[in-house]
């Protein structure tokens, strides 16, 4: 037993040496900013690794949307590299370049575990033109165009610039779920002003800036006459004191055509 435990100390006495060399390589390079001994690292490097120093685990915090396969890539490391081969700043420029990272955090241990916590931005709504859909976060930043059929839930925004201004439409229509849970799309006309298309087909054209008040006006009409189940072509609330509704078959000024494609992936989302 006794020998065995003296075969156990060179690595031990090994391991130590390496990291003092490397303590001390480190602050010879400190005094080095020009980067004429950058040998010096790449040599502690290797005895690091030779002397049990190599990455054993990566632990990763905070995934849940985003591409395993791209953090991977990201991080660019795998088990049995030298552990001080890897640098955690450079990690984290790579990760915070994916569309779904917000922030990132990586910390290097010497025990050969890596941890990485990301921040990811959150999905908002689903952001429609020109046929194709991506996934965007609450400020309009496409986050992924991948899987939409998993965030079916999402708000519906449609057009130019839709991403841009859709948070503040959101969150008005949240507050009216009378006409929240019948409307299908928020559509952007000639990036100026919404439209709502409803799920019975009917489009609801809104005034530019007082988007608030006709919604309201529209929830107070629904409770008091379903005006949202009729069977209408449009309902136009672009004048405050007036109150327009144009039948099936009859022109809809002002309202862009929904692309058929839309219609169908929606459906097919539930």
């Amino acid at each position: 037993m006794r020998r065995r435990r003296g075969l156990l100390r060179p690595a031990g006495l090994g391991l130590g040496i390496a990291l003092l060399l490397v303590v001390a390589t480190l602050a010879t390079m400190a005094a080095d900013p020009y980067g004429r001994l950058a040998a010096l690292w790449d040599g502690a490097t290797e005895l690091a690794g030779g002397a049990g120093l190599t990455v054993q685990e990566v632990v990763l915090e905070g995934s849940r949307n985003t591409p395993p396969e791209l953090v991977r890539e990201a991080l660019g490391v795998r088990r049995g590299d030298p552990i001080l081969g890897f640098d955690p700043h450079a990690a984290r420029e790579r990760l915070e370049l994916i569309a779904w990272v917000s922030a990132a955090h990586v910390e290097r241990h010497l025990n050969g575990l890596i941890k990485v916590r990301i921040t990811e931005r959150q999905p908002f709504a689903i952001w429609q033109r020109d046929g194709r859909f991506s996934v965007i976060d609450d400020k309009g930043e496409v986050v992924s165009s991948e899987n939409i059929g998993a965030f079916g839930r999402l708000p519906l925004v449609v057009g130019a610039g839709a991403n841009r201004v859709a948070a503040p439409m959101v969150e008005l229509m949240r507050a009216q779920p009378l006409v929240q849970e019948r409307t299908h799309a928020l559509v952007r006309v000639a990036e100026r002003r919404w439209n709502l298309r409803l799920r019975n087909g009917t489009d609801v054209l809104l005034p530019d800036g007082q988007e608030a008040a006709a919604l309201a006006r529209l929830a107070e009409l629904q409770g008091s006459q379903a005006l949202l189940d009729r069977p209408l072509a449009a309902i136009d609330l672009r004048l405050p004191d007036k109150l327009v509704l144009r039948l099936p078959g009859q022109a809809q000024p002002g309202t862009p055509p929904m692309e058929p494609t839309m219609q169908r992936v929606r459906n097919g989302r539930g």
